[in-house]
């Protein structure tokens, strides 16, 4: 596999693919995720202690996730987690962007755009058909980057309408 580029977007602002077995993208994914999940659109609920113990060495477990992080210097100011799946239709396989995260103080800075730039490098080297992803409805901003970015509402047919995303809790 080609090494992914690391593009750097300012002096002082760095957009890397992680590497789970380094410490400092380690904490940094756990400290992002658990700001977004205690955020309202990401439940407004803190990260389980288990999930905070585990989350790292579960997603380096998964030859199909990836993520992305976002840093000004040392500080991580930004998380896109991604997990493979695949296409039928396709028969290829496509890329689920499963969490954006921007802190607060860096919103409104591309930040997320750029990020999402390269999940969408990292994706065509796997050979992904497509990336998807799920989005509430009032979350205007998150609405506003990823049309900015390309991403549209799933259909197949007009006629038929946009998909619904839905889930169902097995415990």
């Amino acid at each position: 596999m080609t090494p992914v580029p690391t593009p750097s977007i300012t002096a002082a602002l760095h957009i890397v693919r992680a590497d789970y077995a380094n410490p400092v993208h380690a904490a940094a994914l756990v400290q992002l995720l658990d700001a977004y999940a205690q955020d309202p659109m990401g439940g407004g609920h803190a990260l389980s202690d288990f999930a905070k113990a585990h989350l790292v060495a579960a997603l380096a477990q998964r030859p199909q996730a990836f993520s992305v992080l976002a840093f000004e210097g040392d500080r991580a100011v930004g998380l896109v987690n991604c997990i493979e799946g695949f296409s039928t239709f396709a028969c290829r396989p496509l890329v689920n962007v499963h969490d954006v995260t921007v802190l607060a103080s860096h919103r409104g800075q591309r930040v997320g755009a750029h990020m999402l730039a390269l999940a969408e490098v990292i994706a065509r080297e796997r050979g992904a058909c497509k990336l998807t992803l799920e989005v509430l409805q009032g979350n205007a901003g998150a609405l506003r980057l990823y049309q900015r970015t390309g991403f549209a509402n799933y259909e197949l047919d007009p006629a038929m309408g946009h998909a619904q995303f839905m889930q169902k809790w097995l415990d």
